[in-house]
């Protein structure tokens, strides 16, 4: 009796532990496997969606700079034409005096008998309107008698000086020449001893 105890409580106890360790071990392995899988697949995945994430964000950026600056480009030329169009407008608001004075002055010529009054009234024209230009920053330039300089001057002819001393200098000039704001705007037209 006491052998068929130990060899009945024996075998039930293998049994038992058998089928525990069976039944333990292969599931345990499974979900260990399973669990080690899919964290493995979530690292993957959560650094592929990161990444992909940061494709999107560096794209989004990248669309957002790129349209930025496309409506800077757009803003600035809108303004550089807007600019153009009006640069003149303080010059021609100021000459509109002027145009007035030369309208009274033609109205004035058609019963004038006397040419000295008219002329007076002409050379106080040209010389409001010299005033008006040199307020803006309008000046003569200077050249008869002065060395010829191909920054300020354009030879039209040459002709043999009458003096010596006058070579190589402008003996007659045609048009004047202008700067603006010691920019040449104008080429003075001139003659030159040779």
């Amino acid at each position: 009796m006491f052998n068929k105890k130990k060899k009945d409580e024996e075998p039930v106890m293998d049994t038992n532990v058998t089928d525990e360790t069976l039944d333990n071990t292969p599931t345990e392995n499974t979900e260990e496997n399973n669990a080690a899988e899919t964290a493995e697949t979530k690292e993957e995945l959560s650094v592929e969606e990161k990444l992909k994430n940061e494709v999107a964000e560096l794209n989004d950026k990248y669309l957002r700079l790129f349209a930025e600056f496309d409506n800077f480009k757009r803003r600035t030329q809108k303004e550089r034409i807007e600019l153009l169009q009006t640069a003149g407008k303080d010059v021609v608001v100021s000459l509109l005096p002027v145009l007035d004075d030369f309208e009274r002055a033609l109205k004035s010529t058609e019963n004038a008998t006397d040419v000295a009054p008219v002329r007076e009234g002409i050379v106080l024209v040209q010389t409001k309107l010299k005033s008006i230009l040199s307020q803006k920053g309008l000046k003569e330039i200077q050249s008869i008698n002065t060395e010829f300089n191909t920054d300020i001057h354009e030879a039209i002819t040459q002709i043999p000086s009458p003096t010596e001393e006058q070579k190589g200098k402008v003996i007659d000039e045609l048009e004047k020449g202008y700067t603006l704001n010691d920019k040449v705007v104008r080429f003075a037209k001139v003659v030159v001893g040779a």
